[in-house]
C-alpha cells in the first residue's frame, strides 16, 4: 500500500480501530498524528506506536469542539488523509430509548463528522482524502440511533464526495461489532455473550480482527480511484 511519507491524521487514534490504523500506517512508513481526549490513553498509545515507528505525534483534542478542532488544524498544517473514528454505539429500539439518547448518538455519528469534514477540507493536501467510520449489522429496532447515524454517514460520504471532487476523495469503512475500546465498560460475561451472538449471526461465523478492519482504511487511502463509497468489512452480516 503506497502511503509512504504521507501525512495521516487519525481522529480517535488512541484505541481500537484508530490505534490499529495508526500502527498499520506507521508500518508502511507514513507520518501519523493521533488525537484523543484522554491523556492517559494518548500517552499509552504513543508509547506503543513509537515501538513501531517514531514518526508519530499525538495531541489532546476534544474533536467534537469546533474551537479546539479549528485550533488544532491551524497549528498543525495540512494532511494527506484524515481518518475519523467519531461516533458512538447503542442498543435497543426507538421506544426503549429516550429521544435525548437517540439524538446524542445521531449527532455523534452524523453532525460531528460533518463538522470535522467542513474543517478538515481546508487542511487537506491536493488529492487527499477523508475516511469516516460507519457500522454494519443491527436494525432500527435493535440499534435505533446508531442505525440511523450509520446510514446518515453513507449519505454524507456520497454528498461530500461529489462536492469535493475532483481534488479530494471521501469514503467510509463500515465494520460490524468488534470488542474495541468503545465497549470497554462491558463486563467479561456480557462481552463473551455478545461475541457468541454476533459470531452466530455473521455468515463467516466469526468477528473481524482489528487488522482486517484497519487494512480497509489503508486501502482507501492508497487507491486514488475510489470515492463516495462505504466499504463493508463485516463478514457479510448485512446480507442477512
Amino acid at each position: 500500500m503506497n502511503i509512504e511519507n504521507k501525512k495521516i491524521l487519525i481522529v480517535g487514534g488512541t484505541s481500537g480501530f484508530g490505534l490499529e490504523i495508526a500502527k498499520l500506517a506507521l508500518q508502511n512508513n507514513a507520518t501519523v498524528t493521533i488525537i484523543g481526549r484522554d491523556k492517559d490513553r494518548l500517552e499509552e498509545a504513543l508509547q506503543s506506536l513509537k515501538l513501531v515507528n517514531t514518526s508519530v505525534t499525538g495531541y489532546i483534542v476534544e474533536a467534537t469542539n469546533v474551537n479546539q478542532l479549528n485550533y488544532f488544524f491551524e497549528q498543525n498544517g495540512s494532511f494527506d488523509h484524515v481518518v475519523s473514528m467519531l461516533g458512538g454505539a447503542m442498543d435497543g429500539g426507538f421506544l426503549d430509548n429516550t429521544v435525548e439518547n437517540i439524538e446524542k448518538i445521531v449527532k455523534g455519528k452524523f453532525f460531528n463528522n460533518l463538522q470535522l469534514a467542513q474543517i478538515a477540507k481546508k487542511h487537506l493536501n491536493k488529492k487527499g482524502s477523508i475516511i469516516l467510520t460507519a457500522g454494519s449489522g443491527g436494525s432500527p429496532a435493535t440499534a435505533s440511533g446508531a442505525y440511523v447515524g450509520n446510514h446518515a454517514i453513507d449519505q454524507l460520504v456520497q454528498g461530500l464526495a461529489l462536492e469535493l471532487a475532483p481534488d479530494y476523495r471521501v469514503n467510509a469503512v463500515s465494520p460490524t461489532w468488534t470488542p474495541t475500546g468503545l465497549w470497554r465498560d462491558m463486563d467479561d460475561h456480557d462481552k463473551d455473550e455478545q461475541i457468541k451472538s454476533f459470531s452466530d449471526a455473521v455468515p463467516l461465523k466469526r468477528l473481524g480482527s482489528l487488522q482486517e478492519v484497519g487494512s480497509g482504511y489503508l486501502y482507501l487511502m492508497s487507491n486514488d480511484f475510489i470515492t463516495g463509497q462505504t466499504m463493508h468489512i463485516d463478514g457479510g452480516i448485512d446480507l442477512r
